[in-house]
């Protein structure tokens, strides 16, 4: 899961990737508003946490501006303010949630959960691709011969390609989804886990194979 995090104070913007990625998101960081619009308006995301307060252009505004052009990705919103009316302000524009400084990394952990549990309730658990069920629950992937689990980054790049299959998805979009914009890791990333998933998926006797258009991206088809 992708999340953009839009957060002035240094420090703190550092402690909260730390601990969002040792939870298995993946984080992309911004220190203005004007950077977590041009984020929010150019990638997809699965949630935003956006601080109130920053330079170039406020929360509120990015906010605002992102729900007028219709996206309608779930946002969390931060701030040292406490008054009712800042809150009244934020929902208002179009906030999923609101979290008040100093807050306890448990509970925005639970937040995130909450906003983006309603953001895919209405999409299945499991998704199927000729005899492969991906169970989106459990990072499991399974047939009738078996199963397997998938680790977080490989589940995310299957689910990825089947949610598009027999669709070519570059390689640098994969990247970008599922490293991030700010990921120090190579684009040769993506080969060792494709390569991964391959064979976790022969393991299970899976009809589909991911196919390779080199030097372009990868298209997930049933076999022939």
């Amino acid at each position: 899961m992708r999340l953009l995090l839009a957060e002035d104070e240094k420090e703190l913007s550092n402690a909260l990737v730390a601990v969002l990625k040792h939870n298995n998101y993946s984080v992309d960081a911004v220190y203005n508003g004007n950077d977590a619009y041009d984020y929010i308006i150019g990638a997809e995301y699965d949630g935003v946490i956006l601080d109130i307060m920053m330079p170039g252009m406020d929360g509120i505004t990015v906010l605002t501006r992102i729900r007028e052009k219709g996206i309608h990705t779930p946002v969390l919103l931060l701030t040292a303010k406490s008054q009712v009316e800042d809150r009244i302000t934020g929902l208002d524009s179009g906030a999923d949630d609101y979290l008040t400084k100093p807050f306890a990394m448990g509970e925005l952990l639970a937040r995130i959960r909450a906003m983006t549990r309603r953001k895919t309730e209405f999409s299945p658990n499991s998704l199927k691709v000729g005899n492969v069920t991906l169970d989106r629950e459990r990072f499991v992937i399974s047939t009738e011969n078996g199963e397997t689990k998938l680790g977080n980054k490989e589940f995310q790049v299957l689910e990825m390609l089947m949610l598009n299959r027999n669709i070519l998805i570059s390689t640098e979009k994969l990247m970008e989804r599922i490293w991030g914009f700010d990921s120090e890791a190579e684009i040769s990333v993506v080969w060792v886990y494709i390569s991964y998933i391959r064979k976790k998926l022969a393991s299970v006797g899976a009809d589909i194979e991911i196919k390779a258009s080199r030097g372009v991206g990868y298209t997930l088809e049933v076999k022939e």
